[in-house]
């Protein structure tokens, strides 16, 4: 296993070598979160659909294949990625999932509070004392990706593809606390271990229910 060292320096130096591209993800993260909750319907929908294919697709191969080489596993958790960006891509034709806040008064709020947090994942990492390029930032590194994608898979329940939200579980809930935290001093990454958690409990909950195929999208009000 790469030392504590050597794997912040596979980080620094790719968030080095995708410079600008950080921002631009970041940046439409931000825009699409302000879609779900002000503008939501079809177009929203696709958009974020879109986004996160790209944005999977990107750490997948970019990340993972291209310049993470010398992370244990890269390819296997590259495919992973990847398999998780077609699977989006896919919904675009399939239309199964629609994001939008809950109705439920309590799971609106820890929603948006969890959206919030997700965004302010580039603060957390530079409290911790990360800055750039080791700042970790949702879009183009695995972990807040993964947990952004998570917070708007919750409110896609009951109707969501059950195989992204396993995979992202898998990413979310064991590895921060046995390998992210303790190994490499990731502690910003206990944001994506909270929602893997609360993730995990909202599909459990969900699991079981049925949603009419003909559903529309859901107001915000």
């Amino acid at each position: 296993m790469l030392s504590c060292e050597e794997w912040w320096g596979i980080i620094e130096t790719y968030g080095a070598k995708v410079w600008p591209s950080q921002a631009v993800f970041f940046l439409a993260a931000v825009l699409f979160v302000l879609f779900v909750l002000l503008n939501p319907g079809r177009i929203t929908n696709t958009l974020i659909k879109l986004y996160l294919a790209m944005s999977f697709g990107w750490v997948g191969i970019v990340f993972f294949v291209t310049l993470g080489k010398g992370l244990k596993g890269n390819y296997f958790f590259g495919s992973l990625f990847v398999i998780v960006a077609i699977l989006f891509a896919v919904d675009l034709v399939r239309g199964k999932m629609n994001f939008h806040l809950p109705k439920i008064g309590w799971q609106r709020y820890v929603t948006l509070s969890l959206l919030l947090i997700v965004l302010c994942y580039p603060l957390f990492s530079m409290a911790f004392g990360h800055h750039f390029p080791r700042l970790i930032i949702p879009g183009t590194f695995p972990c807040p990706t993964t947990a952004f994608a998570l917070v708007l898979l919750t409110t896609a329940l009951p109707r969501v593809d059950k195989i992204i939200y396993i995979i992202l579980l898998f990413w979310a809930i064991p590895f921060p606390p046995f390998i992210q935290i303790p190994k490499y001093g990731v502690y910003e990454d206990t944001i994506m271990f909270a929602i893997g958690i609360y993730s995990l409990v909202m599909l459990l909950k969900n699991w079981k229910k049925k949603s009419p195929l003909n559903q529309g999208i859901h107001p915000m009000s």
